[in-house]
């Protein structure tokens, strides 16, 4: 944050230029990072006191803690326009004329061990007075540019001093227009509805209840500006111990988004109803700009995260001897699998992960997302660092989680139909180097570039590494006509679309991926497989029977009992079940493979609902963050997709059969 005198920042709001700044003597700061027609101002948030006057007030550190707003700046730090005070408001008060600013006493305290100094006074009320030139400038340029503004002025009040219950919400309407401004101040009282905060069942929002709204900030600016609302608000002080000073975190955060979502739908409200525009709403009312914060976030833990791929480590290097192994003890030994060494101390990697400082992301959804992500992140350090352990699979369970009752009762449903379902005409069989020809194909029809390579020593017949933009094939492997077109579709076009699309982006987290984006992107490539015809009933019972393996093996099935159950119960030969049980198996217990059928029945029914998939595809992202992604994208932070998966734009009619089936996951 740079720092400007009072005539810089006037000149610039004059001007039209967005930035954001601290008054040259830390009075108070001015974030503008896009012109709206609302202000955030959280005047009592600051704690800060003139070295000169802390000999001679009477008042501790904590007493004047208790009276002001901490963390009131907290809550409407997403907005794009925000002025904040720095300074306590026991050397000025903001919210009271110059006259009335400096307290000789205070809720009953006196103040001052005796009264300050002419010179002392004129220092203080200086700033006062500076605020107000900044505030008169600000809320002009905005009427100016708009024709009305919205003030959210917010303040905190200590509630354990009132002998009744007092409301969560207060707002102060005693100095308004309420014939005029009815509507909106109802609807504000609509928005910040208590009851979508954590554990506050039957909270109420007042009106002239504990506070009227009589402070000198919303008189001035009522009084100077007719085309201007201040909704002066008081938060009940929920977040925080009022006597010990102790925060509450997790509540400042649920307040954080209240007030985010709140804000912008009372302003677009204001901007639809009293301004008569429809072309500037919702998130089109938050800023269009990359906070540093973020864009700093992101390429520290790019630079982290980019090479840490788990499968790169987690598929074993022995496999072929180990299965040659196995065959020659007529399936009774378990493998001994071996792995790679790892490239990176895990310990170190999450000291570094934690170091982030996520805390300076104001807006609450990004900050959540990018902390959901260092902790996905540590998860899969935890994971590694268990490789080939019996601690291995506790860190699995952790990070992907175990299929429930539905999600095997769905696995089981899909096996039982199977067997009198009727096999259809032979289909072709295509050799490794002509799938490879296959994917070319596929990316040059989509217009971008990638690597095709085959290679020996892989479990899976074709998986795709994101950060190298490689697809591997499996050496040796043979696949039908149908299953290869399916596997074009979800490896090129999901995989390697999201892949190539998050190269695109600002942002570096989308090639990095979101928590268990596994569920999200397989299922995604499993309905482009479906949408695509090249679904089959030989694939859903794949999907079904990693289902069933990875709930045997978790019930205590060991490698031989789950091989054989692949054989005897799925079908499958002794090179199939080989392999499909090491994917089980490897690193100690991998439970990653039941998300894939899960994954398809939330994207599948995401899907029925007649929602768009497009921003699914903008990088490695889940279902579950979607609407941060939305967001963004409404903003113009993130691009939308440049390539879109060609089975969700042309999809074909699948067999009535396989539609039935598919129907019956539930």
């Amino acid at each position: 944050m740079i720092s400007l005198s009072i005539d810089e920042m006037l000149s610039r709001i004059k001007k039209g230029k967005t930035f954001e700044a601290m008054a040259e003597d830390g009075s108070f700061s001015l974030k503008v990072s896009d012109y709206v027609p609302y202000i955030g101002a959280a005047i009592h948030a600051g704690h800060r006191f003139r070295e000169e006057l802390k000999s001679e007030c009477l008042l501790t550190e904590q007493d004047r803690w208790y009276e002001e707003d901490p963390a009131t700046e907290q809550f409407i730090a997403a907005l794009p326009i925000v002025i904040e005070g720095h300074d306590s408001r026991f050397e000025y008060d903001l919210n009271r004329s110059p006259e009335e600013a400096i307290h000789e006493v205070a809720w009953g305290k006196m103040v001052w061990t005796k009264p300050l100094s002419k010179r002392q006074k004129i220092a203080s009320l200086l700033k006062h007075h500076n605020f107000y030139k900044v505030v008169d400038a600000l809320v002009e340029a905005v009427e100016q540019r708009f024709g009305g503004c919205v003030v959210y002025d917010i303040h905190s009040y200590n509630y354990k001093r009132w002998d009744r219950e007092v409301p969560v919400f207060n707002i102060g309407t005693e100095q308004v227009d309420t014939d005029r401004y009815r509507k909106l101040i109802d609807h504000w009282k609509q928005s910040l509805d208590p009851k979508r905060l954590p554990n506050l069942e039957g909270a109420e929002f007042a009106e002239n209840d504990v506070f009227f709204g009589r402070g000198y900030f919303l008189s001035h600016i009522t009084k100077g500006f007719q085309n201007t609302l201040v909704l002066a608000t008081e938060v009940k002080k929920i977040y925080c111990d009022e006597e010990t000073g102790e925060v509450f975190p997790q509540v400042v955060d649920g307040l954080r988004e209240s007030f985010k979502r709140a804000v912008i739908a009372n302003a677009s409200y204001f901007v639809r109803h009293f301004l008569g525009q429809k072309s500037l709403e919702g998130f089109h009312l938050l800023s269009s700009r990359l906070d540093p914060a973020v864009l700093r976030v992101d390429r520290e833990l790019f630079h982290l995260a980019k090479d840490f791929e788990v499968l790169g480590f987690v598929n074993p290097v022995n496999v072929e001897t180990e299965k040659k192994r196995f065959f020659q003890s007529n399936f009774k030994n378990n493998p001994v699998f071996r792995y790679k060494h790892l490239n990176v101390d895990p310990f170190q990697f999450k000291r570094a992960l934690f170091r982030l400082p996520v805390e300076g992301i104001r807006d609450i959804g990004m900050q959540r997302l990018y902390k959901d992500v260092i902790n996905a992140y540590a998860d899969k350090a935890d994971l590694l660092a268990t490789l080939g352990t019996e601690k291995f699979l506790y860190n699995s369970l952790r990070y992907f989680g175990e299929p429930t009752e539905t999600e095997v009762a769905n696995a089981r449903f899909l096996l039982y139909l199977n067997d009198d379902m009727p096999k259809g005409a032979p289909d072709v069989m295509v050799g490794d180097e002509e799938v490879k020809a296959m994917f070319e194909e596929s990316a040059r029809q989509y217009g971008f570039s990638c690597r095709v390579e085959v290679a020996p020593r892989q479990v899976a017949k074709a998986l795709v590494l994101n950060a190298k933009k490689l697809v591997k094939i499996k050496k040796g492997a043979e696949f039908t006509m149908t299953e290869a077109r399916g596997l074009v579709h979800h490896e090129i076009g999901v995989h390697m679309v999201t892949t190539i699309n998050a190269r695109q982006q600002p942002l570096k987290i989308f090639r990095l991926g979101m928590p268990i984006y596994t569920m999200t992107q397989e299922g995604l490539a499993v309905l482009a497989e479906y949408l695509s015809g090249s679904l089959n009933v030989k694939r859903l019972r794949e999907l079904a029977l990693r289902v069933m393996a990875i709930r045997l093996m978790l019930d205590g099935y060991d490698f031989p009992k789950v091989f054989a159950y692949l054989m005897e119960e799925g079908g499958l030969d002794q090179e199939e079940a080989f392999y499909f049980t090491t994917r089980i198996f490897r690193g100690g217990g991998f439970t990653k493979d039941f998300l894939y059928l899960k994954g398809f029945h939330d994207i599948l029914s995401y899907y029925r609902k007649g929602n768009p998939l497009d921003n699914l595809l903008i990088g490695k992202i889940s279902l579950s963050h979607l609407d941060i992604v939305d967001e963004m994208v409404s903003r113009g932070l993130i691009l939308p997709p440049s390539y879109k998966t060609m089975a969700f734009r042309t999809p074909e009619n699948s067999a009535s059969l396989l539609s039935y089936l598919v129907g019956g996951i539930k």
